[in-house]
């Protein structure tokens, strides 16, 4: 018997780097997935198969041993598998870039959690949202599961550190283009970066994460009224802010500028420094500003809101 569980990518839309200082952000799930397949073996072994290499490793090894980028499937099947006298083959299937800011390893996680748990039993998706936070926490130790919890349910979110999670209802119907900048890039070294910059304006920093929020909240409204327009504009502002604590560059602008003036609004999404930015458009200018991001050579592709979430079969 094989058990398969698809989850979706993320963008973060609004609140990245604020979010660290108490201000709001605003997430939503993609329809870019990550499935997985599991199935029980005799071999005694956990065996993972992937796009990005594979991992074939007896039960019960240390995970700081392992040093793969798979290891949250191996720390999943390893949990699993207690008091279990069979092995695990996993196979992960991926139409997420990775390692560019849209949640792949989230979507692993939560994907990874559901296949290889409903092998031996049914979960909530409460349970499997906590094994996936664990999971993620093997490569990133310090993960909010904010990324996880939107991959899990689907749709879109706001967070903050003192309240968590709580679902938007929103009936928003816009389409986003994803454009990848293909520059590498580390979290941990922008978030570095933008902490020196509280660090030596404070005020400056202050008065930012002020004026976050206040976006913020303007935001949640026009999602209610689906006021696509306005919320272009807001995407810019939120731009303008990222700009100024320095998570922005050279390309990173000019992709920026392709989208801000084909769509109804773009920005980073995610850490900045490398990864992705997004443009906000309708159906109707779509196809016209993924020919604007095509023309100068920029990798990209459409996504819409992920409604479904966590997803077995």
């Amino acid at each position: 018997m094989k058990s398969k569980a698809s989850a979706p990518g993320k963008v973060i839309l609004f609140g990245e780097h604020f979010v660290v200082y108490g201000v709001k952000a605003i997430l939503c799930a993609i329809d870019k997935r990550i499935t997985v397949t599991s199935e029980k073996t005799q071999s005694k072994k956990i065996s993972i198969k992937s796009n990005i290499g594979n991992l074939e490793l007896e039960p019960n090894k240390p995970l700081s041993e392992i040093n793969s980028p798979l290891k949250p499937f191996y720390f999943l099947a390893d949990k699993i598998l207690q008091n279990q006298n069979v092995g695990i083959e996993i196979s992960v299937e991926s139409d997420i870039p990775l390692g560019v800011g849209l949640g792949s390893s989230s979507a692993c996680c939560v994907a990874g959690a559901a296949s290889i748990t409903r092998l031996f039993e049914d979960v909530t998706k409460e349970k499997i949202l906590e094994l996936a936070i664990d999971a993620e926490k093997t490569i990133f130790q310090n993960t909010s599961g904010a990324d996880c919890t939107v991959c899990t349910y689907g749709g879109m979110m706001e967070y903050d550190k003192e309240n968590g999670f709580s679902k938007i209802e929103s009936e928003s119907n816009f389409h986003l283009i994803i454009a990848n900048s293909n520059i590498e890039h580390s979290t941990d070294t922008v978030v570095k970066k933008v902490k020196k910059f509280r660090n030596e304006n404070e005020e400056k920093f202050s008065e930012l994460c002020s004026n976050e929020t206040k976006l913020v909240e303007e935001v949640l409204e026009l999602l209610k009224e689906n006021n696509i327009t306005e919320l272009g504009q807001k995407i810019n502002l939120n731009q303008e802010f990222l700009e100024v604590i320095g998570v922005s560059n050279e390309k990173l602008r000019d992709m920026i500028q392709v989208g801000q003036k084909s769509s109804l609004g773009a920005k980073i999404t995610g850490a900045g420094g490398g990864g992705c930015i997004f443009a906000l458009t309708d159906e109707k200018n779509l196809n016209n500003t993924m020919n604007q991001f095509k023309e100068k050579n920029y990798e990209c592709f459409s996504v819409k809101i992920d409604l479904r979430g966590l997803n077995t079969f």
